[in-house]
C-alpha cells in the first residue's frame, strides 16, 4: 500500500465580531494563513456581527455550497449574552462531533487552566460540510488549528481523518486505502 497523498479541501472562514475588520482580524487571518500554508484552499471569508440570524444565514449559505468542504469560524463561543455562534449553528447540525470540543478544552487546559471551561468550541457535520466553531482569541485558534484541525484535515493521518471520510459523506464511492 502506497502512503496516502495530501488532498486539499475547500475552506470557508467566518469571523464573528461587531468590531473586527479584515485589517484587524488576527484570528481569521491566522486560519487563512495556516490552512493555505499546509495546502488547503480558502474559498470564502466573511466577518459577520454577533447576530444569531445573520450567522445562521451565512452558515446555511456555505453549507449549501458544494464548493465548501469545511467551515471554520472564530468568535462568539463564550458565555456572554452576545456569544451566539453555537446557537446560530444548532438548527443546521446533522451530526454533532462532541470529541472536537472535548479535546479542544482538554488541550486548552494545559495552556489556560480552568479558564477553558468558558469555551463552547464545538464541531459538527452539517449536511455534507464540516463546521468547527473556535474561540475568538488568536491563541485558542492556534491551539485548535495546530493540535486538532491541521492534523485531522490531512488525508495522510492514520488511522483516520476527516478528509478520508468526505467521499462517504458526499456519497461518492472511492478507494481510500
Amino acid at each position: 500500500m502506497a502512503d496516502r497523498e495530501f488532498i486539499p479541501v475547500n475552506v470557508a472562514v467566518l469571523t464573528v465580531s461587531d468590531t473586527r475588520t479584515l485589517a484587524t482580524d488576527t484570528s481569521g487571518q491566522l486560519i487563512v494563513d495556516r490552512l493555505t500554508e499546509v495546502g488547503h484552499k480558502v474559498v470564502a471569508r466573511e466577518i459577520v456581527i454577533d447576530s444569531e440570524l445573520k450567522l445562521r444565514a451565512q452558515f446555511a449559505t456555505w453549507i449549501a455550497d458544494p464548493g465548501v468542504d469545511v467551515i471554520i469560524s472564530t468568535g462568539g463561543t463564550g458565555v456572554t449574552p452576545r456569544d451566539v455562534t453555537p446557537e446560530a449553528l444548532a438548527p443546521l447540525i446533522t451530526k454533532p462531533i462532541p470529541g472536537f470540543g472535548e479535546l479542544f478544552r482538554w488541550i486548552s487546559y494545559q495552556e489556560i487552566a480552568t479558564s477553558t471551561i468558558q469555551s463552547r468550541a464545538e464541531g459538527a457535520l452539517c449536511g455534507q460540510t464540516y463546521v468547527f466553531l473556535l474561540p475568538g482569541s488568536t491563541g485558542g485558534v492556534r491551539t485548535a488549528l495546530e493540535k486538532i484541525l491541521i492534523p485531522q484535515l490531512d488525508h495522510r493521518l492514520k488511522p483516520c481523518n476527516f478528509v478520508m471520510l468526505l467521499p462517504r459523506i458526499k456519497n461518492e464511492i472511492t478507494d481510500t486505502d
